[in-house]
């Protein structure tokens, strides 16, 4: 079933990376990481799927393997940034909805992609929709760069936090320390982990980089925080399964290397 309103993917891809150099053209099973987001994306209900990069190689290998690009500035200061370029220089429909695929996910689901364009079509009060799954661990939920979120009834978040929220009171009497989960105690809300896929409408991505950057998304480091900060709603879409993690150390790498040649 195709969700309520068209949407393309745009994939950020930027060669520039601190722990993993030139990662977007890193060899996964005989082709460049970025040609296996697209791929995956492509997969989706999406009407486009464009990868918006900074540099000529990146471009270059999409083009060799028939994925749509587009050139960026070299200068945004994220993703979002980068993909709002993106959308000035393709033929999008003015109802149309902007799914942002990190371009180190060659493992995402497609399912997801359309559930998080779905979401979004379905609360036309909240500018953006993302994802989450259940937190099953403890040291998940108190490890700072598993980042989690809180919602409301209507499934559109009130917080994006590093730190353990919801905080278990009755079953956490210590700060820093694992809940334990394995007791008959359980807590009354299943803590949530945020996963980092946003759909967005053009006219809120748009003006997002005009936002000046607030003290809420720079003390946690969370760019969604920053929508939350002038008003705006985002919507979540709770997955019970675990997605996919991305590529970000190269340990991660000759993980993902492992999985796609055992397939």
């Amino acid at each position: 079933m195709n969700p309520v309103v068209p949407f393309s993917v745009l994939i950020p891809a930027r060669l520039a990376s601190s722990r993993l150099p030139n990662k977007p053209l890193a060899d996964l099973a005989g082709l460049p990481m970025v040609v296996r987001v697209a791929q995956r994306a492509a997969l989706s209900a999406a009407r486009l799927v464009v990868v918006a990069t900074d540099h000529p190689s990146i471009a270059q290998a999409c083009s060799e393997h028939g994925i749509r690009c587009v050139m960026t500035r070299n200068d945004h200061a994220s993703g979002s940034d980068r993909i709002a370029e993106a959308c000035t220089q393709l033929p999008l429909r003015s109802d149309e909805l902007i799914v942002n695929v990190q371009g180190d996910e060659p493992l995402i689901d497609p399912a997801l992609i359309n559930q998080v364009a779905r979401t979004l079509a379905a609360q036309p009060d909240c500018a953006m929709s993302t994802a989450a799954h259940p937190i099953h661990h403890p040291a998940d939920f108190v490890n700072p760069n598993v980042v989690k979120v809180v919602l409301n009834q209507a499934q559109q978040a009130l917080y994006f936090s590093r730190a353990p929220i919801a905080w278990w009171r009755d079953g956490m009497s210590t700060p820093g320390t694992c809940p334990d989960w394995t007791s008959d105690a359980t807590p009354p809300l299943q803590p949530l982990r945020h996963v980092g896929l946003y759909a967005y409408r053009q006219s809120f991505l748009q003006s997002f980089p005009t936002l000046d950057p607030c003290a809420l998304e720079q003390t946690e480091m969370l760019e969604q925080l920053r929508a939350m900060w002038y008003g705006e709603r985002i919507a979540v879409y709770v997955t019970e399964t675990t997605p996919a993690t991305g590529v970000d150390t190269p340990e991660d790498l000759e993980r993902v290397r492992a999985l796609l040649v055992g397939n």
